[in-house]
């Protein structure tokens, strides 16, 4: 069930207004294909009302526990998002990336699926293990050497690439 964070927007005044949201393992576990199973985040939303439409800002701050991609071990990556939102109401055929758009009669707006989707937004590419002070990999080391042995090339060629390379040599 979503609706972790939700801003109550019926009879709310023009002006600016700041809602906080803990975001944990719960909020993510409700999602079927998210990447953060644990998380220790902060959502900090800012919603300025105007006659005609609303601004939201979402900040992200906090800890997220990933798999690492090379060890496949659990490690603590930090996780910083800022990011905006305009809210108008009306029509929903208007919507795209950076507007939202929702009906004049909703009383509240929920944010569940936003900050979702900004807090992977904010994951690295690659998810490893940060290096240590030295620059050396802090990755499970049995898992470093098994990567290691599996990944030396044999140094002999097969003899028919040999052949081969002939003929194309022996045609220039």
């Amino acid at each position: 069930m979503r609706g972790f964070c939700r801003i109550p927007v019926s009879g709310l005044k023009e002006g600016s207004h700041l809602y906080d949201f803990k975001i944990g393992s719960r909020f993510f576990a409700s999602f079927d294909k998210s990447l953060i199973r644990e998380a220790d985040l902060l959502a900090v939303a800012t919603l300025v009302k105007r006659s005609a439409h609303m601004e939201l800002n979402i900040k992200l701050s906090g800890s997220v526990k990933l798999k690492c991609d090379r060890c496949l071990e659990l490690y603590d990556q930090q996780v910083v998002a800022d990011d905006n939102m305009l809210v108008k109401f009306g029509d929903m055929s208007e919507e795209d990336d950076e507007v939202m758009v929702i009906s004049p009669g909703e009383n509240e707006l929920i944010l569940d699926q936003l900050i979702y989707e900004y807090s992977h937004l904010a994951l690295p590419l690659k998810k490893m293990h940060p290096d240590d002070s030295n620059g050396n990999s802090t990755c499970d080391p049995e898992m470093l050497e098994r990567l290691a042995r599996h990944s030396k090339r044999e140094e002999e060629t097969d003899p028919r690439w040999k052949e081969l390379e002939k003929l194309k040599n022996s045609n220039n």
